[in-house]
């Protein structure tokens, strides 16, 4: 008896539309978890556009499968392709940059298209370790 008039109590006390905002920090907190890695590497992006530019050679490119777990089950979300650069400043130092692709192929033939190449990249005046390598520099 107690139990229902607590559970009539709460479900009178709470409106519906309480709810909306948690619900929608929950999907703001998934996404951004999932997408985390792309808005660091956009945000230094426009910070480091006033850097300093330095030459860097892609030496090493990968693409990993991203998955999430599903309902007793694995599902593909996409291929991350990772390009890794070095550059000397004045030690040699290295950065990533990364992007999602649908379809494994299409990540592999992009991240193979950069392997060995030349890149400019931008380099934090106040910490030659932190350098971005911009889209519109590929």
């Amino acid at each position: 008896m107690n139990l229902e008039i607590a559970s009539i109590i709460v479900s009178r006390s709470i409106p519906d539309w309480y709810f909306v905002p948690i619900f929608l920090g929950f999907v703001g907190i998934s996404i951004a978890g999932r997408y985390w890695r792309f808005f660091t590497q956009w945000l230094w992006g426009i910070r480091g556009r006033d850097w300093t530019s330095l030459s860097a050679l892609v030496d090493i490119v990968t693409v990993v499968e991203q998955t999430e777990q599903g309902r007793g089950q694995r599902t593909t979300i996409g291929y991350l392709a990772t390009l890794t650069y070095f550059y000397r400043n004045p030690e040699l130092q290295s950065g990533d940059y990364c992007r999602m692709f649908d379809e494994e192929a299409d990540a592999q033939d992009w991240a193979a298209s950069y392997k060995g190449r030349t890149v400019m990249v931008h380099v934090d005046p106040r910490d030659p370790s932190h350098s971005v390598l911009r889209k519109e520099e590929l």
